[in-house]
């Protein structure tokens, strides 16, 4: 074994060999993974200072997109670790390993519980409008996104606990890392992050899509609202988010079954280098596409970046200024 191919050269008989790639493919992967990370954490670290800066914009709809938001622009930062890891070779310890794969478990799980609440506030919004105001207000928007951050960090906690007590027992090499969990929490894990919150999402949306398409078509022919099973038409504004939130949750699901299906059906050791790569980098770059479809979709959002890129949010009175 070469000096070159060991991660540790001076741990020659406990270090981790070195993944064996072509230098273009290497320099290739850092360069995408590096524009993912800082083009991810820049776009939603605006909008997390665009809905926290205007009082306009706290709205309960809004409130959840930034707990998104959030979570992906740790995705963003957390990039770096997966950089760091290219070659196979893992220099920070074990107890950043664990701490890096702990911290990634709550952000992926955190984001999908978001997006269920999402899908619950455009429900609401578009099968009940009437009753949205009363039913969903900031103060339990705030409780139930408290709710998911703190639920989601005690499940990860239940499910990593023995790695968290023996950071690195479970590695076979110095500078490997890795974590390992039973059959048992693995399949929880995978139901109660991925299965039931996906199946949730889907029903609600297919539930909304009808709703708006018979209220579309009873606006069409002008039939008033109260022949409609749901008697209520609901706002244009209404259906514009339904439909931005709707298409966040397809590019979701685009990004992130790939990547579940591997780990559901447990082949991923029979993925190819370059196969794995793509799944990893699908899974990160979705995170990177949210803040994108927001500003294709929220004028407040194309305001708000200039006005922050203007540096105008500095004046005294900028978070009184009109967004919507």
């Amino acid at each position: 074994m070469e000096e070159t191919e060991l991660c540790f050269p001076q741990l020659f008989n406990t270090s981790c060999r070195r993944i064996q790639r072509p230098h273009f493919e290497i320099m290739l992967t850092y360069m995408i993974l590096s524009s993912i990370s800082v083009l991810t954490a820049v776009l939603n670290l605006l909008v997390i200072i665009s809905i926290s800066h205007f009082r306009q914009l706290h709205t309960p709809t809004n409130l959840l997109l930034l707990s998104l938001a959030v979570s992906d622009f740790f995705v963003g930062l957390f990039l770096v670790f997966q950089i760091v890891l290219i070659d196979g070779c893992w220099f920070l310890g074990d107890l950043m390993c664990i701490l890096y794969q702990y911290l990634g478990c709550i952000i992926t799980s955190a984001s999908v519980e978001t997006l269920v609440i999402i899908s619950i506030d455009r429900y609401v919004a578009i099968c009940y409008s009437l009753h949205y105001s009363s039913k969903i207000t900031q103060k339990r928007v705030k409780i139930c996104v408290c709710g998911c951050w703190i639920g989601t960090c005690i499940f990860q906690s239940v499910i990593l606990k023995d790695n968290l007590k023996q950071p690195g027992s479970h590695n076979s090499c110095v500078g490997e890392c890795v974590i390992v969990i039973n059959y048992i929490a693995g399949y929880a894990d995978l139901t109660f992050s991925f299965i039931v919150p996906i199946g949730v999402i889907i029903v609600l949306y297919l539930r909304v899509f009808v709703v708006a398409v018979s209220q579309a078509r009873a606006m069409r022919s002008h039939i008033t609202a109260t022949n409609l099973k749901h008697s209520v038409t609901a706002k244009k504004s209404e259906l514009k988010a339904a439909r931005a939130l709707g298409v966040v949750v397809v590019v979701f699901l685009l990004c992130m079954c790939p990547y579940y299906c591997v780990a559901l059906s447990g082949q991923d050791s029979s993925l190819s280098a370059s196969s794995a790569a793509f799944v990893i980098c699908l899974f990160f770059f979705n995170s990177c596409l949210n803040p994108i479809i927001y500003a294709f979709f929220y004028p407040w959002f194309r305001k708000s970046i200039k006005l922050i890129v203007t540096l105008q949010i500095l004046k005294p009175d900028s978070c009184d200024f009109k967004m919507m």
